[in-house]
């Protein structure tokens, strides 16, 4: 069974990759099998965000389980880092194989996790990863699983706004409200009602 998304939640703090990493590694070191893994999936996740794409990707190559949801992660995470190394079209190719593998293992949240990330990559076509992962998204009631809506309608708010259509983006940014207030965080209801005002004083 996959790890609970709320224990790697209270680990991670995304201002913090290197303290994250920390807690991330002590609770690795607390673990054993396929939870073990996966909480370091998310020690190279934290590598990554610090810039040190050698050693994340070092950290991986070191994980070879037949878990589903390790290797899911293996591929999304090799997909971040090769975004954020500058290398796009190699993290597309990853995020293509995270995508699948979770889809075919029943593994939502990573699967609407690395269709939010084809959708960030691959800006040209972010609207069809992005309604992909919201129909992905209608088969669940997990409130934890249901809170991808806020990034996803945000994300899509401000494309529309990059692209000019203000009444569009508002509309998407009126849904991640929604999804905020339903599932979210204060803080993603705060970034909700910032993005609305911003979007509303544009529009005059």
């Amino acid at each position: 069974m996959p790890l609970d998304q709320r224990t790697l939640d209270a680990l991670w703090d995304f201002s913090d990759p290197g303290g994250s990493e920390e807690r991330l590694r002590r609770a690795a070191d607390d673990a054993t099998g396929a939870a073990r893994d996966e909480l370091l999936t998310q020690a190279a996740r934290a590598l990554g965000l610090q810039g040190r794409f050698v050693e994340a990707d070092e950290a991986l190559d070191a994980l070879d389980s037949p878990d589903d949801a390790v290797r899911v992660r293996v591929a999304l995470e090799r997909g971040r880092i090769r975004n954020s190394a500058g290398e796009p079209e190699a993290a597309l190719r990853h995020l293509h194989e995270a995508a699948r593998a979770a889809d075919a293992a029943g593994l939502l949240f990573l699967q609407v996790d690395a269709l939010h990330m084809l959708a960030i990559v691959d800006s040209a076509q972010a609207h069809i990863w992005t309604a992909a992962a919201l129909r992905a998204l209608a088969s669940t009631d997990d409130a934890r699983t249901l809170r991808w809506a806020v990034s996803l309608h945000n994300n899509a708010g401000w494309a529309l706004v990059d692209a000019g259509r203000l009444d569009d983006a508002e509309a998407s940014f009126v849904r991640a409200r929604d999804a905020a207030v339903a599932h979210g965080t204060a803080q993603q209801v705060q970034g909700a009602d910032e993005a609305l005002a911003e979007v509303r004083a544009a529009r005059g």
